[in-house]
């Protein structure tokens, strides 16, 4: 007779199991946490982890507390004090996990509970031992609950394992105490790692808790969104053009005050944005959302993180309309866009968010003042310069030789074909002119060619960043006064754990105690004065890479070095820096993408003007 192969799971080890739906990493503890308090009405909280939470995570809060016989069953599975019948899982107001959340977290950690009522003289300490055995007591403590989980996955030694760096989890902590601070700016804030006070955020407005979060200038590059219905309410900010990002993670959206993430609406708020976005672009917004929570189901998923809604498409629309109406009043949206109608052909249209006022050309030089001095070449001569670049400029294989535009010994050929008594005035014009301080442009054979010079010069960096990884010769410029700065715990440990690759690059960081570090020198590419900024932007940029795009190390910080280090639009370039620019861009391997795969070199060919402009 053949033996059973399908065993009933022992209690303790399904529960193991199920606790991974709730407990992933150490930042779902403490949104539990948090969430529990806010639902325990307190009006200050305050955060403890030490070791990036992996040692301890602890919560106190000012909230209503617990009476001994609710600290007992709090602890058992699906026991919760926010839902009493099924219907109540139709309209959920609160936050918490529904009964789940705490008895996961015995699973696979020990926990300490302290917690007083406001009518009760004495309160309830709840500990667990390393068994999961249930040890209480009863003594004098503040009113309101303390939770302290320790020694997370200390029984479960595979899902430690898989957790990352103590710098990532820090990160992804601070993430998740950042936005629950967003969420209910009304409610004092505090947060400790390892016994020092990283965050002290006082209950106040929305505009002071995003001074507070973000930086004391960041209301000046938001617009207010305001639109309020018996059915929906949107209130928030949106970020101005200036303020968009290469990077996903800057959104903020909130239903009834709990983060979510929703693609509809992330997609409505993008859509506002169509005018404004490049490919790749992603505005920063902080929105909330208030609906009836009948019509909306955050039950998808065990975070909670998602959400239904009983009329997707009109909570669409309505996002759509309000962004658009927002981003309308402050002028931001060009007023002339091609229609994206289908008609028999394409045409120019005046953006009906737009009214066209007058003067819209004023920067235009005038006739009266508008001289030049500069000698005009014929076509047929900037084209005999410019002939090197063919029409497969931007599709040319790397490992071919390229030749550029502004080769000397082609200069010089065409030079001899020119009339004596004009080389020398022709030697010194300039063929190339920079737009808006941002585009270099040259005219050649079949129509314009454009080079992106911030991505162009990013191209040169990267290069020359790994160049000096395996180089290993650090070329550093002393800083004549070095630079102190005061990082928070995870940007300090991320530079402690990238400090021999930031070092061939060129910066000499000493590491100091509580945080802090001294800059004595940085590479030759870093502007006078801008030393800390830089460092923190590259650090910043390295960690969403490292979050969204997962790139090997070297290459992801070769990459945020050229991104935070090269020239910017609005730069301005003298003739000589153009020219050299584009040395450079043509000797790098792969002149035509930037290291995120960005184009640099456009060509327009003169059969699109000719099109656009209704001549064929």
């Amino acid at each position: 007779m053949s033996e059973n192969k399908i065993q009933i799971l022992p209690e303790n080890i399904a529960s193991k199991i199920a606790a991974g739906e709730v407990i992933q990493r150490p930042d779902s503890v403490v949104k539990e946490l948090l969430e529990n308090a806010i639902d325990a009405d307190a009006k200050n909280i305050e955060v403890i982890v030490k070791k990036a939470g992996k040692n301890l995570i602890q919560v106190c809060d000012d909230g209503v507390g617990m009476s001994e016989q609710d600290v007992l069953l709090c602890v058992q599975k699906h026991a919760t004090s926010k839902i009493k019948a099924y219907e109540d899982l139709e309209v959920i107001k609160t936050l918490g996990f529904r009964g789940e959340a705490l008895s996961s977290m015995m699973a696979v950690a020990q926990i300490e509970i302290k917690t007083e009522t406001k009518d009760d003289e004495l309160g309830t300490l709840l500990n667990t031992d390393e068994q999961g055995n249930l040890i209480k007591e009863k003594g004098s403590f503040s009113k309101g609950t303390c939770l302290s989980v320790k020694n997370l996955f200390f029984n479960t030694p595979a899902r430690r394992k898989f957790l990352k760096s103590d710098a990532t989890e820090l990160k992804h902590i601070i993430d998740t105490f950042n936005k629950t601070a967003l969420s209910h700016p009304q409610i004092t804030f505090k947060f400790y790692n390892n016994d020092d006070l990283i965050f002290d955020f006082q209950g106040g407005s929305l505009g002071n808790r995003i001074k507070q979060v973000f930086a004391d200038n960041m209301l000046d590059a938001l617009i207010p969104v305001d639109e309020q219905t018996d059915y929906l309410s949107i209130t928030g900010f949106i970020g101005k053009p200036s303020l968009l990002k290469k990077s996903k993670g800057e959104q903020y959206l909130f239903l009834n005050d709990r983060y979510i993430i929703s693609r509809q609406i992330n997609h409505a708020v993008f859509t506002a944005y169509e005018n404004l976005l490049e490919k790749g672009d992603y505005p920063f917004f902080i929105l909330f959302l208030k609906i009836d929570p009948e019509k909306t189901d955050v039950n998808v998923h065990p975070s909670k993180l998602e959400a239904k809604f009983d009329d997707e498409k009109s909570i669409y629309n309505f996002t759509l309309a309000v962004v658009k109406k927002s981003l309308g009043t402050h002028d931001l949206v060009p007023s002339m866009v091609f229609s994206e109608e289908v008609l028999e052909e394409e045409k120019l249209i005046v953006d009906r968010y737009h009214p066209t006022k007058e003067n819209d050309f004023s920067d235009r030089p005038s006739r009266r003042n508008f001289k030049t001095n500069t000698t005009r070449f014929t076509d047929e001569e900037i084209d005999r310069i410019f002939s090197s670049i063919t029409d497969d400029v931007i599709t040319r294989s790397p490992d071919e030789p390229v030749t550029h535009p502004f080769d000397k010994k082609e200069m010089q050929e065409v030079m001899h074909t020119l009339p004596k008594e004009t080389r020398t005035e022709k030697e010194e014009a300039s063929f190339i002119f920079q737009l808006h301080n941002k585009y270099i442009l040259s005219q050649i054979k079949t129509g314009l060619m454009i080079i992106d010079q911030h991505v162009a010069h990013e191209r040169i960096l990267y290069e020359k960043a790994l160049n000096r990884f395996e180089a290993d010769i650090p070329f550093s410029q002393q800083l004549l006064f070095p630079r102190t700065v005061q990082l928070d715990p995870g940007r300090y440990e991320l530079i402690q754990e990238l400090y021999p690759y930031l070092n061939k690059l060129g910066f000499e960081i000493k590491l100091m105690s509580k945080n802090k570090i001294v800059i004595e020198g940085v590479p030759d590419d870093v502007k006078n004065g801008s030393e800390e900024k830089v460092l923190l932007e590259i650090i910043e940029e390295y960690t969403v890479n490292e979050r969204e795009n997962k790139l090997e190390q070297k290459d992801n910080l070769a990459k945020s070095y050229s991104c935070r280090t090269a020239i910017k639009a609005g730069d301005k370039l003298s003739d000589t820096e153009m020219r050299l620019l584009i040395d450079q861009l043509f000797a790098t391997s792969m002149p035509y993408a930037c290291p995120h795969g960005r184009p640099i070199v456009v060509k327009i060919s003169l059969i699109e003007f000719d099109r656009r402009f209704g001549r064929t």
